[in-house]
């Protein structure tokens, strides 16, 4: 016979409780049906679990033996339910987020700053990858979502998109005279090019953007991360390509100095990646809602 997990319940509580009468109120059914949920219980065992009185029921060897088992069953389940309302009301939970140093830094952070603020029982781990190797964290269930370089593409894949990236030219004070007039991208050769490593989707939109317009770029520098460029760049080893807002404290004292082209590299943005069909947890939810205010409906 297949025994029903909610007999056991029924079980439990007559035992606890000492009654059919008791358990009836306290799981808010009738008596013959705690009685007769009691007799298939007794059925699919091969035993007798309790002595009838006139009291109420005293529990038999069997039915002692079984009620240490089902007793902490009962309370594993209970502390199941109030670990998932603990999950739900963000009284507990974990974020695994993938993310590049260059987004984490300078998008990311500030969201989880106030996140933290309001739900510090919230663990969040970050993952620092490019925005390809993000994707594939993402696909392998290895993080929850992806803070990531758009335009990107994968049919497993939603891309929400979120805050507007301006790439710029720029170079040290060394290079103030380029700042004049917009500067010819075929006269890019002339001068050394800090550009980040291939393989990461910044400089794979970058070589599209010159290729669209007839130049192929050729670095003397490759780097690892936008501050590299940065530091790199400040201290007169070249132009770089880096996102306008990632630096204005440096444009503003001078440390760098914008270059204008004569062809505006087209806005950009940053997004989430998130897994179609699979549905996020409640501390992602929250979030997310701070990162995306305006697609919130949509994306939750």
């Amino acid at each position: 016979m297949s025994l029903n997990l909610e007999w056991y319940r029924v079980f439990y509580w007559a035992a606890k409780l000492g009654g059919v009468t008791n358990a009836a109120k306290k799981l808010n059914i009738t008596q013959p049906a705690v009685s007769h949920t009691l007799k298939q219980l007794e059925e699919g065992i091969g035993g007798k679990l309790f002595f009838r009185t006139p009291k109420g029921v005293i529990l038999t060897t069997e039915g002692e033996v079984l009620f240490q088992f089902v007793e902490q069953a009962i309370h594993l389940i209970d502390l199941g339910e109030k670990k998932i309302n603990e999950m739900q009301s963000l009284l507990f939970g974990e974020i695994n987020i993938g993310a590049s140093d260059t987004l984490c830094k300078h998008y990311l952070l500030p969201y989880l700053e106030q996140f933290h603020k309001q739900y510090p029982e919230i663990k969040v781990r970050v993952t620092n990858r490019t925005t390809p190797e993000t994707i594939v964290l993402l696909k392998e269930g290895a993080i929850d979502f992806g803070v990531v370089n758009l335009p990107a593409e994968d049919a497993k894949l939603n891309f929400h998109k979120s805050t507007a990236l301006q790439d710029c030219l720029v170079g040290g004070p060394a290079f103030e005279a380029l700042s004049h007039k917009p500067l010819q991208l075929d006269e890019l050769h002339r001068f050394p090019l800090l550009l980040l490593e291939q393989g990461g989707s910044t400089r794979t939109y970058l070589d599209e953007y010159a290729a669209a317009n007839g130049v192929k770029l050729h670095p003397e520098f490759e780097l690892g991360s936008i501050d590299l460029l940065v530091q790199f760049a400040q201290s007169g080893f070249g132009l770089a390509f880096v996102v306008r807002d990632y630096v204005m404290e440096e444009l503003a004292s001078g440390k760098l100095i914008e270059i204008p082209l004569n062809r505006p590299i087209p806005t950009r943005h940053a997004g989430i990646a998130t897994l179609k069909d699979v549905p996020l947890s409640s501390a992602s939810k929250r979030l997310l809602s701070f990162m995306l205010p305006e697609t919130e409906g949509n994306i939750l």
